[in-house]
């Protein structure tokens, strides 16, 4: 989708809330390698664990996880992610997607993409938990690999009001390689830049589809 830099994307460069792309920031090529990427795994589904071991996240240690590209389209693409949970209906806790969404756009000097990561979050009658749809959007360290989503300002603004104030710092990061390539993996991490001990990292085996799960919750 390609159009002339809008007016609130222009409001967050100068703000600061995210870095205005210089020439080594997020180049084109990189931009699109990610994009193909987290593309070519479109429909499939695979099976992960967390990988990181901090105390804080003991209730998620050596439970199964899937993640389900459950929906995309040029624009978006759109990963269920089911763990496994004894006291969740069927087993499985299917309240989670994360939506990928990019953006192009276009001035006289230059093209930009943006990408931007939000959670969204639904109870299992579909409904929208309170704290939901926050994210990130692509900085200027972009890789064809890997794109950090440090947190924008409608996300602390929520945080805020819901009494999250450990997440105001909150640098999510996707991993990816392509569909087909050796010993391929997806990862999904948190990180706080007020806190270098905090890391929550899950990785999938992106080698080796499954049957996909059912839908998440809501979708």
């Amino acid at each position: 989708m390609h159009r002339h830099l809008p007016f609130p994307i222009l409001a967050l460069v100068l703000a600061g809330c995210a870095p205005a792309p210089g020439p080594a920031s997020n180049p084109p090529a990189a931009q699109a390698a990610f994009w193909q990427a987290l593309s070519s795994h479109c429909g499939k589904a695979y099976a992960g664990g967390l990988a990181s071991e901090d105390a804080r996240d003991a209730d998620w240690a050596g439970k199964r996880m899937v993640a389900h590209w459950a929906d995309c389209s040029d624009t978006r693409v759109a990963i269920a992610f089911h763990v496994e949970d004894a006291s969740a209906p069927g087993g499985w806790n299917r309240s989670r997607t994360w939506i990928v969404r990019r953006e192009v756009y276009e001035n006289a000097a230059r093209t930009t993409t943006v990408f931007t990561l939000k959670h969204d979050h639904r109870h299992e009658d579909g409904s929208e938990d309170a704290v939901t749809q926050y994210g990130g959007l692509t900085g200027e360290t972009g890789s064809a690999r890997a794109q950090d989503f440090p947190v924008d300002m409608m996300s602390i603004d929520l945080f805020r009001r819901e009494g999250l104030d450990a997440s105001l710092t909150n640098v999510w990061r996707i991993e990816v390689d392509p569909a087909g390539a050796p010993d391929a993996r997806f990862a999904y991490q948190l990180t706080r830049r007020n806190d270098p001990t905090r890391l929550f990292r899950v990785e999938i085996d992106a080698s080796t589809p499954i049957a996909p799960p059912p839908p998440a919750w809501g979708w």
